[in-house]
């Protein structure tokens, strides 16, 4: 059984703080955050996702205008989607962190889609001002990485990281994360051998 909390954490990046080192600061911060309210028996897990352009993190965007400008910025090339995981146990403070860096082609969508998505209000609460599962914009070219680092959480990292807690779930994680996304991952069976890929 699982529960969701929402942690109030500064989202400000630090000067000269790399993609990697933000996402996981910030999953660290998310799970420390919440970590006086969990009992002894708990895992606190905190993640945080960035879309990275050509080195610069992508935020949500402040306004429609500025969907706009991230999606035809990122429009027919591919970006990274960098996502942090920190898997923290309450009883001792065993913290294990881990990183899903993932090579994201984007299609070559007109600016009418641009305008028809941004105006939707779907991209105003989504780093990069897009959500690679939306049915009607699928900005998304071919993905040849982790599908559910792009939606937020890569299940698989995941899994690695709650086996150093020796957590182990009952379900097979890796088909019941595939067959809910519809997608053929590649690259599952190497992270969850311990390999950094995405």
């Amino acid at each position: 059984m699982f529960s969701v909390t929402a942690s109030d954490v500064d989202e400000s990046k630090l000067p000269g703080e790399k993609p990697a080192q933000y996402v996981l600061r910030l999953a660290e911060a998310k799970a420390r955050a919440i970590m006086h309210t969990a009992g002894s028996e708990h895992i606190i897990i905190g993640a945080d996702t960035a879309v990275v352009d050509s080195g610069d993190i992508l935020g949500k965007p402040v306004d429609t205008a500025d969907a706009v400008t991230m999606l035809m910025r990122l429009r027919g090339h591919s970006h990274q989607v960098y996502t942090g995981i920190a898997a923290l146990r309450a009883a001792d403070g065993k913290l294990v962190t881990d990183l899903c860096v993932t090579d994201v082609p984007m299609r070559l969508y007109s600016d009418e889609e641009i305008d028809a998505y941004a105006l939707s209000g779907d991209p105003l609460d989504k780093a990069g001002a897009y959500a690679i599962q939306h049915p009607g914009f699928r900005p998304v070219e071919k993905l040849d990485g982790c599908y559910a680092s792009v939606m937020g959480l890569p299940i698989c990292h995941l899994m690695r990281s709650l086996r150093q807690l020796d957590v182990s779930p009952d379900a097979d994680v890796p088909t019941s994360c595939q067959t809910y996304l519809n997608y053929q991952c590649p690259v599952s069976g190497t992270i969850l051998n311990g390999e950094n890929v995405g």
